[in-house]
Formats: C-alpha cells, sequence, structure tokens
C-alpha cells in the first residue's frame, strides 16, 4: 500500500481508493455512469481489504460502498460530481481534479465541501470549519448510502427491461412517451421500413401548429450514436418549424451532442437516462396500455433533509 496512505485512518483510505477510481471511471466511460455500474468496476479492478467488504450486520450494506457513497456526496457539494435518479455523472471540474491524485483529489473535496457547507448550512458550516469530512458508522449515514444504492439498482433494472426489448418496440415506447406528453403521432414506422424518420410527432392532430417533431429512434443500448447519425437527421428538417428529435436506448458521443447544439436546427437528444427520467415523470398520462411496455411500482422511502 502507498506510505501516505497509510497513515490516513481505515475509512479515509478507503475512501482516497475508491473515489479517484470512481473518478477514473466515469471519465473512461464517457463522464456519467450508474452508481452501480460505477461500483461493479470499482469491485472488478480495485483491491478490497476485508475489512472493507465487511457487511453491517443491521443493514447488510457493504462497508467500502457505504464509505464510498458517503464521499460521493461530498463531491456534489466540491462541484466535482452530479447525480440524478441513481446516475453519477462526472462534471468537467471534476476531471480536471483526477490530475491531484487519489490522497490530494479527497482533500480538494474535504476543502470545497466546507466552503459549501459555510455558505449554505452555516451551522454544519461552523461545526466542519476546523474538522475534514469523515465518514461516521451510524445508522442515518448507512440508510442515506442505502437509499442511493437502492436507486441506482431500481434504474439498472429497468435498463435492462429495455435492452430486453426489440428495435420495434423500443420505438411504440418512444411514440407511447410522445403521446403522454400531449403530442399526437399519426406516424410510427412500421416493420420493414428501413431508413428515413421513424415517428412524426404533431402539437394537434392535423399537424397544422408548430413544432412538429421529426423523431429517429435507435435500440443502441450498447454502443454510442456517432454524429454521422444526428447530421443525417438535420437533413430531414426541411421545413419551418420542424425540430428534430433523436431517442437512443444507449448514449451519443461527445461529437454527436457537440453537433446538436452547433446545429442550424432545432435538434435534441435523448439518451437512455433522460428517457427514463421523462417515462417516470409522465408515468400516469399514459394510458393503461402504454404503461404496460415499461411498467413502474413507485415505492416512498424516508429521507433526509441534509
Amino acid at each position: 500500500m502507498d506510505k501516505e496512505l497509510e497513515k490516513l485512518a481505515p475509512s479515509k483510505q478507503s475512501a482516497a481508493k475508491t473515489v479517484f477510481a470512481a473518478f477514473k471511471i466515469l471519465k473512461e466511460t464517457g463522464g456519467h455512469l450508474s452508481g452501480k455500474q460505477v461500483m461493479d468496476k470499482i469491485r472488478e479492478t480495485i483491491d478490497l481489504s476485508d475489512w472493507e467488504k465487511e457487511t453491517y450486520e443491521k443493514s447488510g450494506a457493504v462497508r467500502w460502498e457505504t464509505i464510498l457513497r458517503f464521499y460521493v456526496n461530498g463531491g456534489i457539494r466540491a462541484g466535482f460530481l452530479r447525480r440524478n435518479k441513481g446516475v453519477w455523472y462526472l462534471t468537467e471540474e471534476g476531471e480536471k481534479a483526477i490530475i491531484l491524485g487519489h490522497i490530494k483529489l479527497l482533500e480538494k473535496i474535504d476543502e470545497l465541501y466546507k466552503a459549501w457547507a459555510e455558505v449554505y448550512h452555516p451551522r454544519k458550516g461552523k461545526k466542519a470549519k476546523n474538522e475534514s469530512i469523515e465518514f461516521v458508522e451510524d445508522k442515518t449515514q448507512i440508510q442515506k448510502t442505502n437509499l442511493d444504492l437502492l436507486m441506482g439498482e431500481a434504474i439498472s433494472g429497468i435498463k435492462d427491461f429495455i435492452r430486453s426489448k426489440n428495435p420495434y418496440e423500443f420505438q411504440d415506447m418512444v411514440a407511447a412517451l410522445l403521446r403522454a406528453m400531449n403530442y399526437h403521432t399519426p406516424f410510427v414506422s412500421p416493420k420493414g421500413k428501413d431508413g428515413g424518420l421513424d415517428i412524426i410527432a404533431y402539437n394537434d392532430p392535423l399537424g397544422a401548429t408548430t413544432p412538429r417533431l421529426k423523431v429517429q429512434v435507435k435500440h443502441r443500448p450498447d454502443t454510442s450514436v456517432p454524429v454521422d447519425d444526428i447530421r443525417s437527421l438535420t437533413g430531414l428538417l426541411n421545413k419551418d418549424g420542424d425540430i428534430g428529435l433523436f431517442v437512443t436506448s444507449g448514449v451519443f458521443t461527445s461529437e454527436a451532442e457537440r453537433s446538436a447544439r452547433e446545429s442550424h436546427r432545432h435538434i435534441r437528444l435523448l439518451d437512455v437516462d433522460n428517457f427514463i427520467a421523462l417515462w417516470q415523470e409522465f408515468y400516469n398520462k399514459l394510458s393503461d396500455e402504454d404503461k404496460n411496455m415499461l411498467p413502474l411500482h413507485p415505492i416512498n422511502f424516508l429521507g433526509s433533509n441534509d
């Protein structure tokens, strides 16, 4: 073990190793990944001690996972990470911070967390001013990290369900979502049609009012949509009031995202995480038949104001 690492308390040692690994994994996978997937990759690549792999008797939570999730919260306050519905996002500042190395990165998170606490939680900030962020194995912290773990597992389960669908089933799910958002879908590409548009959606039954959505759908859960596909959709937006919507069950390359942002036409990209978020948001407005395409069951847990 690194001699500098040995000087730290056990929980800090674990945090330094796993937080740094999480940042590198996120960078290598395009900047975002579900918390569960990050955990899986750390488990495969990092040498964890028996102490780190122990579970808490009452909750069954794994120690290193709980410690990591605690310090990820600090990374979010520091501006290095974002988290949304179980997905972790590495910010530009977080990517730059990787150069600090594992111990200095944890120290920087500590420093920026204190600055955040002084502004947004003065009482907590006053207490933290002369102390470092320290994980405490109490019921509240374990509960918070377990809830984050459950959310990540839920999103992973939804993604696996989407992955199991064929391209036409996923296309029908996209059309169903648009209907829940009050769009009319007079055209959904039939089986066997190759190329062109997959869905056309209107604000009104006749398509007399703008915007008119021209939609391409790609069921590619394990690959990134390249920039050429975005340019192809742009070429189909030939009327005033046309908006391009590209939906994938995977993700987009950074070049594809940049092309959409810089396009002279209005192009909106929807990756699998955004699709799931919208499906959850508009779920109650789906018809019973459409809900069955991706059925959800909401469960409420006790949360925290911290």
